[in-house]
């Protein structure tokens, strides 16, 4: 494994090969092609603690902060993550089509405008002590709330029914 320590004038051994896979290239000119970025936190600390590791999933290199990463690398690395990673986050609960579940949810995405199926109330859980919230569909499509608190009145008053 390679501590990186990479500062924005230190060029980052990351590229992408013609076929869209990237490719690490270690201090010692080892290549290590097909490698996949995985976030060790990817709620709490999205940019903190990246791990990039080989096709056997071995970690082949250690990212502390991805805001420590020159460009282009950073663009390569977050565009990767977005492929591998859907979790749209709601932004505002529309509408529930009752209070009892199994229920349709209407709700604001940064993704756009869905709806789902909530399977039962255990299908929503909290995520640390900040208001973050995890809701798994009928599908097992997880959706991210960021900050229940932060939501308009009505999402907060549904929200306050399922919990």
């Amino acid at each position: 494994m390679n501590d990186l320590s990479v500062t924005t004038t230190t060029a980052f051994p990351l590229q992408r090969d013609a076929f869209g896979k990237l490719i690490w290239t270690t201090a010692e000119n080892q290549r290590f092609e097909g490698v996949v970025p995985i976030r060790a936190f990817p709620i709490q600390s999205p940019d903190v603690g990246i791990s990039l590791v080989n096709l056997d999933g071995e970690e082949v290199a250690w990212i502390e902060e991805l805001a420590g990463v020159p460009e282009p690398a950073q663009t390569l690395i977050r565009d990767e993550l977005a492929t591998r990673e859907f979790m749209p986050v709601i932004s505002q609960i529309v509408a529930v089509a009752s209070f009892s579940t199994p229920c349709t949810w209407t709700v604001k995405t940064d993704r756009g405008n869905t709806e789902f199926v909530l399977r039962g109330d255990e299908d929503i859980r909290r995520i640390g002590t900040g208001g973050t919230l995890l809701i798994s569909d009928s599908h097992g499509i997880q959706y991210l709330v960021r900050d229940q608190f932060a939501m308009d009145a009505k999402s907060k008053k549904i929200l306050d029914r399922f919990l």
